[in-house]
């Protein structure tokens, strides 16, 4: 410090008041942990409650189930989507490039042939657990009623679509990946996401025992979605690939109905 009239000026010390907190970044980094693990328990419970109440019978062919099935999911979605935003994430999770189209294209196709390969071996038509499928599209409603309302149906997958992967393999996996790291966090995302559709193998349950149809899927889907996720680092190619599947196993391709009979 420079003197002032012969007299060394000493630097004086930092009031305590204005000193950092000890172990400050520890405990905000604790409490961030804490509170992203209580939305993905609120999600998982939420989730799992939404897909037992929408599957139960009193719901078949219903707009009471498609509500349920993925209201929820789109609520929770626009939490996640406003997270993604405060983390600089959204936009490249969403922006599409070229060939996204193609690569969604392809996964499904490869979910509806796995889809496919399982219905025949799993559910032939005769057997006794052909009630897994019977079951799953009476739920879902009359392919005729879903046909004439064509653009109502393909906008709610397409919405659902989108809600399930911002939501799945956007923040939970990212939220995931801070506690298990991001190798490992798409495969406890997909295991998550399985699970909580477990609750649909009751609703969905008959003589023939507990439905696994449902859990199957989502346990495929969110592999393969996850996987995407990770091997693009975006979600639109899964969005398109989840969407072109749904539509494909609802609308154009069912895997049980007079299609299998002739």
């Amino acid at each position: 410090m420079p003197a002032a009239h012969g007299r060394r000026v000493e630097r004086t010390a930092r009031p305590t008041w204005l000193a950092p907190a000890p172990r400050f970044d520890y405990v905000m980094t604790l409490a961030m942990r804490c509170a992203g693990a209580v939305f993905v328990a609120v999600v998982f419970v939420v989730s799992s409650a939404a897909s037992y109440l929408a599957f139960s019978p009193e719901r078949a062919a219903r707009t009471a189930f498609w509500l349920l099935a993925e209201g929820p999911t789109v609520v929770l979605a626009t939490i996640a989507a406003a997270w993604a935003e405060r983390q600089g994430l959204l936009r490249g999770w969403m922006t599409p490039r070229w060939g996204d189209f193609t690569c969604g294209l392809l996964g499904a196709l490869l979910l509806f042939a796995i889809a496919w390969g399982f219905a025949r071996a799993a559910a032939p038509v005769g057997s006794t657990r052909e009630i897994w499928l019977v079951s799953l599209y009476g739920q879902i409603g009359d392919p005729r009623e879903l046909r004439a309302h064509a653009g109502a149906v393909a906008t709610a997958l397409i919405v659902a679509s989108a809600a399930e992967e911002v939501l799945w393999r956007g923040m939970i996996t990212q939220l995931l990946a801070d506690r298990f790291g991001s190798r490992l966090a798409w495969l406890w995302a997909a295991g998550l996401y399985a699970a909580a559709c477990v609750p649909t193998a009751v609703a969905l349950g008959s003589s023939a025992g507990p439905n696994p149809v449902i859990f199957l899927a989502a346990l495929g889907g969110g592999l393969l979605w996850g996987g995407m996720a990770r091997s693009f680092g975006r979600l639109a190619p899964g969005i398109l690939a989840h969407a072109l599947f749904d539509w494909a196993a609802i609308m154009m391709f069912p895997l049980w109905g007079s299609t299998w009979r002739r």
